[in-house]
């Protein structure tokens, strides 16, 4: 027999803790008391359980899921599918004064403390993918290069991502597979037959980008990403696990629809 301390819960008891902790932000406190162990059990297994939720990417088909950016793309291309990128900023707690990156987490957009992560969806809003969480004074366009954003298009399969204008010059890059909104060419004293068709292509752009919108406001239902105030160390696997399980229900719930 193996030595050493034995889990007083099961592994289902201890998904579902961390499931809750995550949809709702209850605390190790309460969960503790929910089901009657320590605190410290409770931790333990939240801990062991969300990186294994963050490890099961996301959820396209039964049985069949993307855990890389490259295979997302790959899946894009081969089934002709649209892409649609934007960035996404969590709250977090202010880091220590004191601590030598401690600007790095303010957001330049809304002026607090937060992590960013890269979200990509499908056309009709599904996730197919989360990037690990950066610091808020990130900037959208940085962090899609560091990801690989330019270099995988651009070497991969045809596809088109659409994405706003704070990935602006990505097009070039990518042999026009990034669609950004369209450039003001008149800077000033527009003519009006000008403002008339570009205002034309902007609102047609974006309302086909805003199902990424929707994608967001989905994964920000859960608490955990409404608000952070836990260690910031753990937002990758917070967000990835979130992820995870938001594109696996999308996926359940697509399945009734293509069987009628």
């Amino acid at each position: 027999m193996g030595a050493g301390a034995k889990h007083r819960l099961v592994f289902v008891d201890r998904l579902l803790a961390t499931l809750v902790h995550l949809r709702h932000s209850a605390t190790h406190d309460v969960l503790a008391c929910w089901f009657d162990v320590d605190r410290s059990t409770i931790t333990r297994a939240i801990g062991e359980v969300r990186p294994l939720l963050a490890e099961r990417g996301c959820t396209v088909s039964p049985g069949v899921r993307l855990r890389t950016l490259a295979e997302v793309i790959d899946h894009l291309g081969a089934d002709g599918k649209t892409g649609i990128v934007d960035g996404t900023e969590i709250r977090v707690r202010r880091p220590a004064s004191g601590r030598k990156d401690r600007d790095k987490f303010i957001s330049g957009k809304t002026k607090q403390n937060a992590v960013k992560a890269m979200v990509l969806t499908a056309g009709d809003g599904r996730v197919l993918f989360c990037s690990p969480a950066k610091p808020g004074s990130c900037a959208d366009i940085t962090h899609a290069r560091q990801l690989g954003l330019v270099k995988l298009p651009a070497d991969g399969p045809a596809v088109e991502i659409l994405a706003d204008a704070g990935y602006q010059g990505l097009g070039a890059q990518t042999g026009g597979r990034m669609v950004t909104p369209p450039h003001r060419k008149f800077k000033k004293t527009p003519p009006d037959w000008y403002e008339e068709i570009h205002e034309r292509q902007r609102k047609a752009h974006s309302s086909r980008r805003i199902r990424v919108e929707h994608g967001i406001a989905h994964l920000k239902n859960w608490r955990a990403l409404a608000r952070h105030l836990g260690r910031r160390e753990h937002m990758s696997d917070i967000v990835q696990a979130v992820a995870g399980l938001l594109s696996h229900q999308q996926t359940a719930d697509l399945i009734p629809a293509r069987q009628s």
